[in-house]
């Protein structure tokens, strides 16, 4: 029975089996990715199911190896699920954890084999012959200890900081750094894209020198091999040798021409390479400007809002001291009511008493 010894959550990829670059997303969301360890084979693996549907069953062997493309995201190649893996953490801590654990399990694997293959020398005899390799059991959610505690544990928390509700008068400043977040992502990512392109279409460059250069020998081998043909068929008296001479000839020359050709259609998809990496460039520019205007346009509202906050604190000063005003009148005039009411009450025992 398998059991789980280290569980974290990550958004799960794999590469594209057609392109062999996309990447491919196999969880609409975050999922738990846990390490297993079989001890009856004393084996790890890298186990993550999508409710009953296992998206990773990845055996660790030695000749693994997990990198790191980013300060979030981490990949490593299965040759027998003849695919690569990826998977997008939260931050860079749960990367490196995961990575850390990775190392560590790789590291345990190796040692079980060379410790599996000491055991199989000493206990082996010239009759007998080498058993086959392990053969992966098929995984199954009832064949899987621990997935109901591993769907209990919590998701990670995000940041749980209140904050205090913005006012009316900052939520223009908010969304715009929103927005300006958003974009400089996108430029960071079209950045990164960028220089893989331009290093894609500096080895273009070079491998259509390279192929140029075998179009014109193949051009040139076709003209002398038609040169020869020409020749042998004026200068031969066999007809018979110069007619198989030729036929081999023809075959050669159709060979190169295929050759030419598929070369051709080469450049012609590299060609088309080139101008998609102008696209992303042009694309990257007009990105650039816009994160230009919103950072113009953030300034503008900075400074709008210092001087709302301006106004505001003016205004609460006025309000302030138009209360202190008021205060001071109901004590004049409480002062007044009550110098009114004794003069009322002395004209009255006036009256009383005349």
């Amino acid at each position: 029975r398998e059991q789980p010894i280290f569980s974290t959550r990550a958004h799960v990829f794999q590469i594209d089996p057609n392109t062999k670059k996309n990447w491919v997303p196999t969880s609409k969301h975050a999922v738990t990715v846990s390490y297993f360890y079989d001890s009856t084979r004393n084996v790890y693996r890298i186990i993550s199911l999508d409710g009953s549907k296992a998206i990773i069953n990845s055996t660790i062997t030695p000749n693994m190896t997990f990198t790191k493309t980013s300060q979030k995201f981490g990949q490593w190649a299965d040759s027998r699920a003849n695919t690569v893996y990826g998977l997008g953490f939260s931050s860079e801590h749960h990367l490196s954890k995961f990575a850390e654990k990775f190392q560590e399990f790789k590291e345990a694997a190796r040692l079980a084999k060379e410790k599996s293959q000491e055991k199989m020398e000493l206990t082996s005899t010239p009759s007998q012959e080498s058993a086959g390799g392990d053969i992966q059991s098929p995984l199954t959610p009832e064949s899987i200890n621990g997935t109901d505690d591993e769907r209990a544990t919590p998701e990670v928390t995000q940041n749980s900081e209140t904050r205090a509700e913005p006012t009316q008068n900052a939520l223009p400043f908010t969304h715009s750094s929103t927005i300006s977040k958003h974009w400089e992502a996108e430029l960071a990512t079209l950045k990164g894209n960028n220089a893989k392109l331009t290093a894609a279409l500096l080895e273009s460059t070079a491998n259509v020198k390279q192929w140029k250069q075998q179009l014109a020998a193949y051009q040139e081998e076709a003209e002398r091999l038609h040169k020869r043909v020409t020749e042998l068929e004026c200068v031969s008296s066999q007809a018979n040798a110069v007619h198989t001479h030729k036929t081999e000839l023809n075959q050669t020359i159709q060979e190169l021409e295929s050759t030419l050709k598929k070369k051709e259609e080469e450049i012609e998809g590299l060609k088309q390479e080139i101008d998609n990496a102008r696209e992303l460039q042009a694309q990257r520019d007009s990105l650039s400007q816009k994160l230009q205007e919103v950072e113009i346009r953030n300034k503008d509202l900075e400074g709008q809002l210092a001087d709302l906050e301006q106004r505001l604190e003016k205004s609460q000063n006025e309000q302030e001291a138009f209360r202190n005003n008021l205060k001071t009148l109901l004590e004049i005039l409480d002062g007044k009511i009550f110098e009114l009411t004794e003069l009322r009450d002395n004209l009255a025992k006036l009256i009383e008493c005349s």
